[in-house]
């Protein structure tokens, strides 16, 4: 899937986390995440970075894929609770780009947008 804001692309390659075991798994156990790689783990209010090797940049993003804030997660870290989220993007350290009102555009691989309501 790619993610997309204001026409920029913020990540290419981001995979659709849905299920409650992936959303476990998460990125639990990567040593690296590249530039343009990146997970939106769905029907997720909250994040933790435990097991996890790499810091992460977390965007909470409402149903309607509306950014309602972003943070850098170090490893062995919580993310916080923000009130109306309903999936997190998770990127590469330094890689969320983008600020809170932000709508973000998500395209599912063929180019069919994803709506954040599956």
């Amino acid at each position: 899937m790619k993610v997309i804001c204001d026409g920029r692309v913020i990540a290419e390659n981001v995979h659709l986390v849905d299920s409650f075991w992936s959303r476990f798994w998460g990125l639990m156990g990567k040593k690296s995440l590249g530039d343009e790689e990146g997970i939106l783990l769905t029907r997720c209010s909250s994040i933790h970075c435990f097991f996890m090797k790499i810091p992460i940049d977390a965007v909470y993003l409402s149903k309607n894929m509306t950014v309602l804030g972003t943070e850098t997660l170090k490893p062995w870290r919580v993310g916080r609770y923000i009130k109306g989220t309903a999936n997190v993007l998770e990127l590469k350290a330094g890689r969320a780009l983008v600020s809170s009102g932000e709508v973000l555009e998500i395209n599912c691989d063929g180019g069919k947008p994803y709506d954040g309501n599956k």
